[in-house]
């Protein structure tokens, strides 16, 4: 239809155009904390440490989130190309092969590489891995550690139980699992940093980081009226402060902002589009973070992803059980709820399947007209059984889906003149599909 240019998306929302300065902030922060000698730790996404580390005075960089900076400001393939002639394959995560194509360049120049966004990362002291999600997160900082010889450290996190399982019988052993869990990250810090855990710093942080969350979901109830006062592009950014920096003031007063200026928007019935015609659900897969404009170009057709059944979050509010008080008990709560979330719906509804519950519930809370689906080469936790997903959402509801074929970080797998022809297409689908009458529900 018409030709896109431009690769960073467009936001709606005032307060998200904040996220670029509050993302750099993260890494000047690291970057300080290198100079003056303070711990700095690789760290990954889901990993359920936020408040352990800032209690323990360890400044954190989310790897995964450096990988993306490079892919927004096209900044990755060198590195990817450097990982892939050391060996590794074009296929192993993207986000991955960013970063030890970085770090093997770094040690080569003896310095850092140049023209990289942010200033770059420094050095790691540390390296925290953990179970969660990815099938490669145990190998990935270990296979770094050939050219960083620090300590380094990984722990399981919790997954989500069989559907055959008794929740009420599976629950107090993942818990009792997970609290073990903490306490052995704990002990390996207290010894590696020769200093003890501050509880009373450690319980403010865990309340303060879940009234950020419960705030980030609040706000995101919002998005449900008519017009959309918030779509995808937006919340690709919106997610930084609770996946990397969840904790800090800083996050909680974001998302307080958020709230308030979604909360304007709906009272003043204002939405991303004057003229919004169909709804869409980003139904799965991580972002095009090389070309995240591409999410605007649904627009030029009246479209908005109104939600997300993505794994970057908001997590529903959970209640935590009277008498609960130690922080670690709450941390374990909180994973197991995220973990949980629509096992029991997607039991008692026939569905079977979790992650699908959550997009046909979101189909009907956000009244949505379509569903666009993001196959990423390099990341098989995301695009896994997609395509079985979109078979077990048309039993129980007729809906147009789109799939785009890209990846994360790796501009190499992106046909920008497809991509939009397949949105050309969906489009006509879905505004052929509305006409006649919309979604349609399995009787």
């Amino acid at each position: 239809m018409t030709e896109q240019k431009k690769t960073t998306a467009v936001h709606a929302a005032e307060t998200v155009r904040k996220i670029r300065h509050f993302s750099r902030a993260m890494h000047d922060k690291a970057n300080q904390a290198k100079e003056e000698g303070r711990p700095v730790a690789y760290c990954m996404g889901g990993c359920a440490y936020h408040e352990i580390l800032l209690a323990m005075d360890v400044t954190s960089v989310y790897t995964e989130h450096y990988g993306g900076v490079c892919a927004a400001y096209r900044a990755a393939e060198p590195f990817l190309i450097r990982a892939e002639a050391d060996g590794y394959s074009n296929n192993l995560c993207g986000y991955c092969r960013n970063i030890i194509g970085f770090d093997i360049v770094r040690q080569e120049l003896g310095h850092m590489p140049p023209n990289v966004p942010d200033g770059g990362i420094p050095a790691p002291d540390i390296m925290l891995s953990c179970s969660a999600g990815c099938d490669l997160r145990y190998k990935w900082y270990q296979a770094m550690g050939r050219f960083w010889d620090i300590p380094c450290f990984s722990y399981d996190v919790m997954q989500i139980p069989p559907f055959d399982a008794d929740l009420a019988d599976f629950k107090p052993h993942v818990i009792k699992y997970q609290i073990e869990q903490f306490e052995r990250l704990i002990e390996f810090l207290e010894k590696l940093l020769d200093k003890k855990m501050d509880w009373d710093r450690l319980s403010f942080l865990v309340n303060r980081g879940n009234e950020s969350l419960f705030t980030w979901w609040s706000a995101y109830q919002l998005r449900k009226h008519h017009p959309g006062p918030m779509p995808s592009e937006d919340h690709f950014s919106a997610i930084v402060p609770a996946v990397f920096d969840l904790a800090s003031r800083e996050t909680l007063s974001f998302y307080r902002e958020l709230l308030g200026e979604l909360q304007f928007k709906v009272n003043h019935n204002k939405g991303v589009l004057d003229d919004e015609k169909y709804r869409l659900l980003w139904a799965g897969g991580l972002p095009p973070w090389h070309t995240m404009a591409i999410i605007n170009y649904f627009e030029t057709f009246g479209a908005v992803f109104v939600m997300e059944a993505s794994d970057y979050g908001p997590w529903p509010e959970f209640e935590i059980p009277k008498g609960m008080t130690h922080s670690l008990e709450i941390l374990a709560e909180r994973t197991w709820n995220q973990r949980v979330e629509y096992w029991d719906d997607a039991l008692n509804n026939g569905c079977g399947h979790s992650r699908v519950q959550r997009i046909l519930n979101r189909i009907e809370e956000y009244d949505v007209d379509g569903l666009m689906m993001h196959m990423t080469r390099s990341c098989r936790y995301q695009s896994l059984g997609q395509i079985h997903f979109n078979n077990l959402v048309q039993k129980h509801v007729k809906i147009p889906i789109m799939f785009m074929e890209s990846d994360i970080v790796d501009l190499r797998d992106y046909n920008e003149a497809e991509t939009m022809k397949r949105v050309d297409s969906f489009m006509e689908t879905v505004d052929a599909f509305k006409r006649s009458g919309g979604r349609k529900h399995a009787n």
